[in-house]
């Protein structure tokens, strides 16, 4: 039974607090060991797992939608690419042999708004275009 509004809510909520939490956390750590930290909000970013929890939002999704959980991957997401040998997404749905969805989660934070959104777009366009190309 999919998951009722409520829910849903509930899970982006969680969602949005493991984003904001886990940027904080990796900014604070980042530097610890070496002292060396990135210039601005960099160290924010570049440890990754800031958008976990939307990945396990939208894998509850599939599975309460009745995609099995065999067919959902969030580990091994490598696909061959035409353009570049391979590609690393975030979540596949792969059902047999068939590729139902590719997932690649983005965030954007911060006052450079308009380069930023550029540098989204020509990715999920290159994306799009690898992809369906290979």
């Amino acid at each position: 039974m999919p998951p009722s509004e409520k829910e849903i809510d509930a899970l982006v909520k969680a969602a949005i607090k493991h984003f904001w939490s886990t940027r904080k956390a990796q900014n604070d750590k980042q530097g610890e060991n070496t002292g060396k930290k990135d210039h601005g909000n960099r160290g924010a970013v570049t440890g990754g797992a800031q958008l976990d929890g939307f990945i396990d939002l939208a894998k509850k999704i599939f599975s309460a939608n009745g995609v099995p959980s065999s067919d959902i991957f969030d580990k091994e997401t490598t696909l061959p690419g035409f353009f570049r040998p391979t590609k690393d997404w975030d979540l596949l749905v792969i059902h047999g042999t068939q590729l139902v969805i590719a997932i690649e989660f983005k965030s954007q934070v911060g006052p450079s708004f308009g380069n930023n959104f550029n540098n989204r777009i020509e990715e999920a366009l290159g994306n799009a275009t690898d992809i369906w190309t290979a």
